[in-house]
C-alpha cells in the first residue's frame, strides 16, 4: 500500500504519462516506447497491460513499473484502501494506449471496463489528453465496425494516432501496424506543458 503512494506520488514539474497496452502483437514495442518516452524532459512513466498483452513483451526490459490486473484486486481489502484505477486517473497528465487492439477498442467505445486498462479510461479525466494508437490485422481494420468505434473514440475527445500500411508479423500487407514509436512519442511531445493547462491540443491534424 505504501509502495503504492510512493509509486504513483506527483511532482511538480514533472509530466506523467501512462502507457496502456493491450493484446496486439505490436505491444512488443513497449520497451522501446517506453525507453524512448523517458528521454523527454520532465516525463515519468507507468504502464498498464491488459492479461493478452503479456504475451508479447518481456517485462525485464521494462525500466517502470508494469501494473495489471492482479495488482488491482490485491490492494484493495477493505473500503479504506486505495482503488488503483483511480490511483492511476489521479497520477497521470496523459494517456497513450499503444496499441489498442481490436478487443479493447470495441470495449472502450462500448463503455465496458472490466479490466484494470478499461477501467482508467472509463474514469479518465476528459480534460487530459487520451491518445489511441490503433493496431490489428488488415481484414479487422476493414470490417465496418472499425471505423465507427474509431469515430466513437474521437466523439469522446480521444486523439487517434493512425495505423500504418506495412506488411504485418502475420504475413498480410495493408493497413493495421501500430504507428512507428517515433511517430507516437513526437505527438506524446506536444503535450509537454503544465499539467493544468494539458486540456490544450496541439495543433495537428487527428487522423
Amino acid at each position: 500500500m505504501s509502495s503504492l503512494k510512493t509509486d504513483l506520488l506527483k511532482t511538480s514539474g514533472t509530466f506523467n504519462v501512462l502507457v496502456g497496452v493491450t493484446g496486439s502483437v505490436a505491444a512488443l514495442k513497449l520497451p522501446l516506447l517506453v525507453s524512448q518516452l523517458l528521454e523527454l524532459s520532465g516525463v515519468d512513466v507507468r504502464v498498464v497491460t491488459t492479461e493478452h498483452a503479456k504475451h508479447f513483451y518481456n517485462s525485464a526490459e521494462v525500466s517502470v513499473k508494469i501494473y495489471s490486473d492482479e495488482d488491482e484486486w490485491e490492494l484493495w481489502k477493505q473500503r479504506s484502501d486505495p482503488v488503483l484505477h483511480i490511483e492511476l486517473r489521479r497520477w497521470a497528465d496523459l494517456l497513450v494506449i499503444a496499441p489498442l487492439d481490436a478487443n479493447s477498442l470495441g470495449k472502450i467505445a462500448s463503455g465496458i471496463c472490466d479490466n484494470l486498462l478499461t477501467c482508467v479510461v472509463r474514469a479518465w479525466d476528459t480534460s487530459r489528453p487520451l491518445l489511441f494508437c490503433p493496431a490489428m490485422n488488415t481484414a479487422m481494420w476493414l470490417h465496418p465496425i472499425t471505423a465507427q468505434q474509431v469515430s466513437r473514440l474521437k466523439e469522446f475527445g480521444y486523439v487517434e494516432i493512425p495505423c500504418v500500411a506495412k506488411k504485418l508479423v502475420c504475413g498480410d500487407e495493408g493497413k493495421g501496424a501500430m504507428a512507428e514509436v517515433s511517430t507516437i512519442v513526437s505527438l506524446v511531445k506536444e503535450y509537454l506543458q503544465k499539467p493544468d493547462e494539458s486540456s490544450l491540443e496541439p495543433d495537428h491534424p487527428r487522423g
